[in-house]
């Protein structure tokens, strides 16, 4: 991201430690290490996920950029070990193996993965190179990082749900009628993050047919933010427009195929009076919308209505009964490479997809109110609501 909010993350799948570096967070923003720890728990649950859940147990260390609880102003470096490293170190060692030491060589690549590609790209003839970084795993970092954004969102009241609407065959009516918090309440309390007790049984179910038969399947989370204020993103540049933004930064989670707002794609197959919100006024609330179909975001900019994020994930690449593939040391066909995976991570992606809309907002926010300490940004954006009230 090249905004007021920048980050970067580095690490392998099974490599010490991933890492990420933030720069552009005031200073003052109240921040503690159980703040972020939260969100990685939260994305290391789910039904249908694989063993290496079973062994991490993410946790963020916080270097640099933060004292004695707020945020200075300086970079911030957070850091989260990878406990399996100590299985993998004679196979991810920074320093070149003992001569005559034996290395095995990824030389199959799996359909649906970065494995050939980024092999071809980047000249490497053993796919461990590319699978390690391409991993999902280097999401970690990035809901680590996210939970910095949220903390700072959430001083002005801007808070960020998820929940899952289908996983295979199994999907929640379009017309369930639930307040925000309670989607929220039952999400959390599910093991697959989703709503409907009915849908999610038949999830399950579908969880447990995909697995019997070395199978795998995704499914469709959708992300919400409440409180986001009239203005962030605009509509002058194309790079600037907020949707655009959120777009991108959902579109680039592992194994995520698509993404619309509001109604989405169902808005192409209605006329223009069953797809605009039309708006209303009144003189104790202001303006205000009859509904919220374009998800909160009209040319690019919020309107203050929930901003409303859906993205298709597809099934996990990786499959017990591994697809046709060839070898690309001997050129012959073979199975892929079956490495350790999940059935289906489409509640866990669901954090991810809270993160990156996080990340795209604080980014936004800060543009639109951006200062140097959250004093600063409060005064900036006390002012602008307070110049709201006089349309």
């Amino acid at each position: 991201m090249r905004g007021p909010f920048r980050f970067l993350t580095a690490g392998e799948s099974h490599g010490e430690a991933l890492v990420a570096v933030i720069d552009g967070v005031p200073a003052g923003v109240p921040l503690a290490e159980a703040d972020i720890d939260a969100d990685l728990a939260r994305r290391q649950r789910g039904y249908g996920r694989g063993g290496r859940m079973k062994i991490e147990r993410d946790q963020v260390h916080i270097l640099s950029g933060v004292r004695f609880g707020a945020t200075l102003g300086s970079p911030i470096t957070l850091q989260i070990a990878n406990r399996d490293w100590e299985n993998w170190k004679a196979a991810m060692g920074v320093a070149p193996p003992p001569p005559g030491a034996a290395q095995k060589q990824v030389t199959r690549p799996r359909p649906g993965h970065a494995d050939l590609a980024g092999a071809m790209k980047y000249g490497h003839h053993d796919i461990r190179n590319v699978l390690e970084r391409s991993s999902a795993r280097e999401t970690t970092a990035r809901v680590a990082v996210a939970g910095v954004a949220k903390r700072l969102l959430a001083e002005f009241g801007i808070s960020i749900l998820s929940h899952v609407t289908e996983i295979g065959p199994a999907r929640i009516a379009p017309d369930l009628d639930l307040p925000w918090e309670e989607i929220r309440r039952r999400a959390e309390a599910s093991e697959v993050r989703c709503a409907d007790p009915a849908v999610e049984a038949a999830i399950i179910a579908a969880i447990d047919d995909a697995r019997a038969k070395g199978d795998t399947l995704g499914g469709v989370f959708e992300v919400v933010a409440l409180g986001c204020p009239v203005g962030l993103g605009s509509y002058v540049q194309w790079d600037r427009r907020l949707d655009g933004r959120l777009a991108q930064a959902v579109c680039s989670i592992q194994a995520i195929k698509g993404c619309e707002f509001g109604l989405g794609f169902e808005t192409a197959r209605r006329p223009g009076s069953a797809v605009h919100d039309e708006i209303l006024f009144d003189a104790e609330s202001g303006f205000k919308r009859a509904s919220n179909r374009a998800g909160g975001l009209e040319g690019g900019v919020t309107n203050g209505q929930p901003v409303i994020v859906r993205a298709a994930m597809k099934p996990i690449s990786t499959l017990r009964k591994p697809l046709r593939s060839v070898d690309v040391a001997t050129k012959e066909p073979v199975e892929a490479v079956v490495e350790r995976s999940d059935v289906c991570a489409v509640p866990a992606a669901g954090i991810v997809g809270e993160a990156m809309v996080a990340l795209v907002l604080a980014d936004a926010f800060l543009e639109k109110f951006g200062g140097d300490s959250l004093v600063e940004i409060r005064r900036n954006h006390d002012a602008y609501l307070d110049s709201l009230k006089s349309w």
